[in-house]
């Protein structure tokens, strides 16, 4: 494929990486701050696949992969205290 669209794709994840940040810090409620971080942690994982197929080391993948896993978990455990389950 064409590396300008790359490109193009990488500074769109940077975008999304950069207003779900900004909605971590400044998000009204912990929900929402809880909610931005499962959206970077999504943003992440798509940008670590992305660098995969752009280096041609799909190693990368499983890095990914871990990655997802270890943050849903996360995810989880946030929403679990949250809701005042733990």
């Amino acid at each position: 494929m064409n590396l300008y669209f790359f490109y193009l794709i990488i500074s769109i994840l940077a975008l999304a990486i950069a207003l779900s940040a900004y909605r971590l810090i400044k998000g009204p409620s912990s929900a929402d701050r809880a909610v931005a971080l499962d959206a970077l942690t999504n943003i992440t994982t798509a940008l670590l696949a992305l660098i995969a197929v752009i280096s041609a080391r799909f190693i990368y993948l499983d890095v990914a992969l871990v990655y997802a896993i270890l943050a849903f978990i996360g995810v989880i455990a946030i929403a679990r205290y949250l809701e005042g389950g733990i």
